[in-house]
């Protein structure tokens, strides 16, 4: 069922590895179906154990002590019911006036730029305030990470709606940003949540750390927030269990009016799935998947750092479990002699669009890896390596690690090779008046172009059927060559239409060759597509002629021969009385140059006379060696015997090859002749009276044959 909707396509998509302890999950909830149906006391007693023991469990694994838990699906879920229990704290009133009580102060609530896209407005449109109740708080721009809350910008933006009246409600931050997973200074807001009597709370795939014996400062700070969302689903490899919001509140009544606890018994067995499998994993099984994907997220980037086209960007090279890197330019150019940093327009977005082809190109290779695309904004276009989410789903190893790198340092040539084969290519392109470079900054590879007819009559959608028409075969031609090059229409909604865009090269690309073989293979097709149009044409005006030819002769004959000869019994008499020799003449129709001719010349020379041979289809440029692949560089495979050929001389060979000099006649062989000639030993001549033939009889033979192939040649030739 995975694969029924796309079986003819290859797929790396892996479904996720359910183990022993994701079956104990999945037993959990029909566990909890059996267990909704006894009496309501037994019930009460099981799912207090239950709610209890998961509880303190949690707490005591991610140190977060004298909390409480409320377990749900969406994992903004828990987030939600926090504003509300802030909501019903700060404003008093609230529970008996409801929302007439903000009218005196608005709530604000602080979120990070890097938080989830889309948090702050799920959370006003479910607690029904105005996106003006929203402050996004900037990363910092000159000290600190810049994936950090600027924390002085913080305190004055509090500071300024304090003062105009409003009520800081409540701070969002991150310990592990969705995007590169740095950490906020968890510290420094919690002294300023402190100050200003605000409510922290915390989310991040970096929480998962708190379980081991080692963890950086940063991240210990999140056990003195007010509340913070744990996802053990994905860190742990557990399908279907729910997601944890630990929290600290001494008012239980509150926590009851915002929806963190329930007097429903059945919802508290939503902990039953997450019970069953801490039982099973125990505190050891536990802390060891989280070591493995933190040590996983290390040996990744202890390989990166000897990379050179590779920057990596993470916030502590010891200990970060999130690994975020991309491809960028080599620090030096073999073709410039220098940094190759900004040398041509669009780097930006040229960059962004290798490395997403690099990250699909990983995910492919290595399934395992769980690589996946991350757009920063500063950084642009990234891949994301996260075990903490996706490690124990798959089931990374430290191999898959290792497979990893080096499939990076296979494809690091081939993206270095392109990049800078991008403006020879452009160059290339623009020497040849009917082709046209397409810039496309989103296409990760060599380029795009277009072949455009030399057609000038043909009006603006017509000549759009024509471009279209020449680029398709062109693109079919080029597909059929043997070369390591891919050609394709390029992205499926990309904004350009009938072009040909090329995929990566590599280091032994000859773009000379490759962009003169492109426009020879179009001109070509645009020729033969004039010739076939001009063909009807030629045909019916060749097929008039022959019919007002063939009347002509047929008219001609009746007034040589009399009308007597046209009775078939007197025109035997008469004929054998006194014979008589046509002087009606064959006609050819000759296809290639649109005339009639005439068969003189073929009853003279005993042979049909041949026309111009027709131009061969172009393959290649230039001779290549043995087992060197089309657009392949000579001496690039290794022979140092033969230079490398210039691209005048490329362009000389291309012209001589593919429209070579007319040939000679030649004898077309004696079957397809009409007429069959005989040995030059042997001479025809006339019959005598020796071999019992008359004179008469083979003249009139001879001349019955000549009509018999004028009609025969001229249907064959039509």
């Amino acid at each position: 069922m995975h694969d029924d909707e796309e079986e003819d396509k290859p797929s790396h998509r892996r479904m996720q590895n359910v183990g022993e302890q994701g079956h104990m999950a999945l037993l959990g909830h029909s566990l909890a179906a059996y267990i909704s149906v006894l009496d309501r006391e037994r019930l009460r007693k099981l799912i207090t154990r239950i709610a209890s023991d998961t509880t303190l469990w949690l707490c005591r694994l991610f140190r977060y002590e004298s909390g409480s838990a409320y377990y749900h699906e969406d994992d903004r879920e828990g987030l939600l019911k926090v504003c509300r229990l802030v909501i019903n704290t700060r404003y008093e009133d609230y529970s008996t006036e409801g929302y007439t009580v903000l009218n005196s102060r608005q709530p604000v609530i602080y979120q990070s730029a890097t938080c989830r896209p889309g948090l702050g407005q799920h959370l006003c449109s479910q607690l029904g305030l105005p996106l003006s109740s929203l402050c996004t708080v900037p990363c910092n721009t000159i000290f600190g990470s810049q994936h950090q809350m600027d924390i002085a910008l913080l305190d004055k933006l509090i500071r300024e709606d304090v003062e105009t009246g409003k009520l800081p409600l409540l701070l969002i931050a991150n310990a592990g940003t969705p995007g590169a997973g740095h950490t906020d200074k968890l510290g420094r807001l919690k002294e300023l949540c402190e100050q200003y009597g605000m409510w922290l709370h915390i989310e991040g795939v970096n929480l998962a750390t708190l379980a081991l014996w080692e963890v950086s400062s940063p991240v210990t700070a999140a056990t003195r927030s007010d509340s913070m969302t744990l996802t053990l689903g994905p860190w742990l490899g557990l399908p279907a269990v729910p997601a944890v919001t630990l929290y600290r509140h001494e008012d239980p009544a509150l926590s009851l009016a915002a929806g963190l606890t329930s007097s429903q018994p059945v919802e508290k067995l939503r902990a039953l799935p997450l019970w069953l499998s801490l039982q099973y994993l125990g505190h050891d099984g536990i802390v060891e998947k989280i070591r493995h994907a933190v040590e996983l997220s290390q040996q990744l980037l202890e390989k990166l750092k000897t990379l050179a086209s590779i920057k990596t960007s993470v916030e502590d090279e010891l200990n970060s479990p999130v690994v975020v890197f991309r491809f960028s330019q080599e620090t030096s150019a073999e073709s410039s002699g220098g940094s190759v940093e900004g040398y041509f327009a669009g780097e930006r977005e040229v960059l962004d669009s290798l490395n997403r082809w690099l990250c699909e190109q990983l995910a492919q290779l290595v399934p395992a890896s769980g690589v996946d695309i991350v757009e920063l904004e500063d950084e642009g276009t990234c891949v994301r390596f996260t075990p903490l989410m996706t490690a124990a789903a798959l089931g990374t190893q430290r191999c898959d690690v290792d497979l990893l790198v080096e499939r990076l340092i296979e494809l690091i040539p081939v993206l270095n090779c392109t990049l800078r084969l991008r403006l020879d290519f452009r160059e290339e392109v623009y020497r040849h008046s009917a082709l046209s470079y397409i810039e496309d900054l989103s296409w990760p590879g060599l380029g795009a172009v277009r072949y455009e007819p030399r057609i000038e009559e043909l009006n603006d959608s017509k000549r759009q059927l024509e471009v279209e028409k020449i680029n398709s075969e062109l693109l079919v031609k080029l597909g059929d060559l043997d070369a390591d090059l891919i050609f394709s229409t390029g992205l499926e909604f990309g904004p350009e239409k009938d072009c040909i865009f090329i995929g990566m090269a590599t280091e032994d690309l000859d773009v000379a060759e490759l962009v003169d073989t492109i426009a020879a293979l179009g001109r070509d097709i645009e020729e033969n597509g004039r010739l076939l149009e001009n063909m009807t044409e030629v045909v019916r005006k060749g097929i008039q002629e022959a019919e007002f030819q063939l009347q002509k002769d047929n008219q001609d004959k009746l007034m040589e021969e009399g009308v007597l000869r046209q009775i078939p019994l007197v025109s035997s008499v008469l004929n054998w009385f006194s014979p008589f020799q046509s002087t009606v003449k064959g006609r050819t129709f000759n296809l290639a140059a649109g005339s009639l001719d005439s068969t003189e010349p073929t009853y003279s020379m005993k042979a049909q006379t041949g026309g111009l041979a027709s131009p061969e289809t172009p393959t290649s440029s230039a001779k290549r060696l043995p087992g060197q692949r089309l657009f392949q560089r000579e001496g690039a495979g290794g022979s140092d015997s033969h230079s490398e050929t210039s691209s005048v001389g490329q362009a000389e060979d291309l012209s001589r090859e593919r429209f070579p000099q007319p040939t000679p006649p030649s004898p077309v062989p004696d079957e397809a002749v009409s007429v069959v000639p005989e040995s030059p030993e042997t001479p025809q001549r006339p019959p005598t009276q020796e071999n019992g033939e008359s004179l008469d009889d083979w003249e009139r033979s001879r001349t019955k044959g000549r009509n018999q192939d004028f009609r025969m040649e001229s249907s064959l030739s039509l």
